[in-house]
């Protein structure tokens, strides 16, 4: 499957946090075996600014997935190998999913006349569906497959991907 074909999934928006984040992990994967990188390193790298870097890798060090060096050569690593980070593991901890069961909670309408709280919605059944979707890549995605473009997730097909089970 050529994934290049699919312009609709660069559609798909993720939150600046979540993009920043998913950057700043990224950049420290870059980076050589033990080399720590700063906030001016990382923000140059990759064009955000001083105070988002900063404020990302705050999520991201209590999360537990980077830590800080300190001192005169110090600055930022990653907490465990990248092949042991599963981008869902650092969505969960930048942003929320997608779809949040509260959601027509929020956005329901007149509520006499909303069937968003039953579950014949076919409009949340539609986000659920695409969750799952999205949940099935991300907790088989690690950064390291992120970083190097390999989508094949532990060797399947690209193809596996498009099948839903809801």
């Amino acid at each position: 499957m050529n994934w290049e074909s699919y312009e609709s999934i660069s559609d798909m928006k993720l939150s600046a946090q979540e993009e920043y984040g998913l950057r700043c992990m990224l950049c420290l994967v870059g980076s050589k075996l033990g080399v720590s990188q700063t906030i001016p390193e990382i923000s140059n790298s990759e064009g955000i600014s001083h105070h988002n870097v900063a404020k990302m890798l705050n999520i991201l060090r209590k999360g537990g997935f980077v830590e800080s060096v300190r001192g005169q050569n110090g600055g930022y690593v990653l907490a465990r190998k990248p092949e042991h980070i599963f981008v869902s593991e650092i969505l969960s901890v930048l942003g929320g999913p997608l779809f949040d069961p509260e959601f027509c909670d929020h956005f329901s309408g007149i509520q006499e006349n909303c069937n968003h709280l039953t579950s014949s919605c076919s409009v949340a059944a539609l986000w659920r569906r695409i969750q799952i979707a999205v949940d099935q890549i991300v907790d088989q995605l690690t950064l390291l497959d992120l970083k190097n473009q390999d989508f094949s997730m532990s060797g399947n097909d690209n193809k596996d991907l498009l099948k839903i089970i809801c």
